[in-house]
């Protein structure tokens, strides 16, 4: 099978700079490496065409050759693979020696042991309507791991120090080198000894027994907004779990969720309810209590107020997370329809009918004209 132009190998244009191809191989290099593809089919052998392009391209005298040759060469057999390989060169490439292909890649050795950042947590909230709308102060109890007081996060008994791990100097890590015909390649590993850690504690910590950390549960005071919501969420800095090796602590994460009101509802910074008044006083007019987040007031029902009409209380919605005021309350009447009367009762409705008969209708017969109008165009 013919072999691929190199620089569609590598995907660059053929006036590439040296930079580039050199780029473009540690790219496709790390991506088709078979010790990153052992499940991969194919793997080996598009590393080895990626190395083959690479060994041309990123010399400047075999580069010269193959633009003029092509995969012939200068002699007609083709370029010396195995010839390349061993001397690992890729000449004034720059590539720094194909052999130390790991090195360049995961850094040749160096050290995990440094500082690391806590994870975060999450506490769940659960508030009341009015909590949510005015905001409250909570204690929270939170489980977490904190540095231990005793050793100060080292993880030695007091009046000792962790030692740097004599099998891998420190590093947390063991290197392998092998010679392979592509030159050597080097595998690293965690260090079985410190497990990576890169020092060994001799004489552990009483309190955490080496571990540099303790479980606690933490009692904070926390201070909640006034306008939370439902799912919203709140950030404390540093209250996460601590930090290795002298790394920061995480956040803690407070999820708020919003019990619902038997009375109100909410839509964004509106306050919604529902006010039922009786047939009397939605015909002839009231002075009613409403109910509000901040007591109760009165409202004053005009006559023949309908089912729906809707009134509006300024200022007496949820605050603004902002601060910047409130929204208002939206009261929207519900007449009631009155059940088990007596016969007084019922002859007095009997009377009014008779006596709003001819108006009723009269009004019947306009509400269905509207319909009417309004389906006809």
């Amino acid at each position: 099978m013919s072999k691929r132009d190199y620089y569609e190998v590598l995907g660059v244009a053929r006036d590439a700079s040296q930079e580039e191809i050199k780029k473009a191989y540690r790219k496709l290099a790390r991506k088709y490496h078979p010790d990153a593809n052992k499940n991969a089919s194919g793997a080996a052998d598009r590393f080895k065409e990626i190395a083959e392009a690479a060994a041309v391209l990123g010399d400047p005298d075999r580069r010269a050759q193959y633009d003029r040759f092509g995969h012939a060469g200068p002699g007609g057999q083709g370029f010396d693979f195995e010839d390349i390989f061993r001397n690992a060169g890729f000449g004034g490439g720059g590539f720094g020696g194909f052999g130390d292909l790991f090195e360049m890649f995961f850094g040749g050795g160096q050290t995990r042991y440094g500082p690391r950042r806590g994870q975060d947590l999450r506490y769940d909230m659960k508030m009341t309507f009015r909590e949510a709308a005015f905001g409250t102060e909570r204690e929270i109890k939170v489980p977490r791991t904190e540095s231990c007081d005793q050793c100060n996060g080292s993880g030695a008994a007091p009046g000792t120090h962790p030692k740097t791990c004599p099998q891998c100097n420190g590093h947390g890590q063991i290197s392998m080198a092998q010679q392979t015909p592509f030159g050597r390649f080097v595998q690293t590993r965690p260090c079985e000894r410190c497990r990576g850690e890169g020092r060994i504690v001799e004489t552990p910590c009483p309190e955490c027994r080496g571990a540099g950390q303790v479980r606690r549960m933490r009692d904070l005071q926390m201070k909640v907004p006034a306008g939370v919501d439902d799912e919203f969420r709140l950030r404390l800095v540093g209250e996460g779990e601590a930090g290795m090796r002298g790394g920061p602590p995480g956040d803690l994460y407070v999820y708020i969720s919003v019990t619902p009101d038997d009375f109100f509802e909410r839509e964004g910074n509106q306050v919604l309810c529902e006010l039922p008044v009786s047939f009397v006083q939605a015909a002839l007019g009231d002075e009613v209590d409403v109910p509000t987040l901040d007591g109760t007031t009165t409202i004053r029902i005009p006559e023949g107020t309908q089912t729906g009409t809707s009134f509006r209380l300024r200022g007496r919605g949820i605050p603004y997370l902002n601060g910047g005021g409130r929204g208002d309350q939206l009261v929207r009447v519900r007449v009631v329809t009155p059940t088990r009367l007596n016969e007084k009762q019922k002859e007095i409705l009997r009377e009014f009918g008779r006596e709003a008969g001819s108006k009723l209708q009269a009004e019947e017969k306009g509400f269905f004209k509207k319909i009417k109008d309004a389906f006809s165009g």
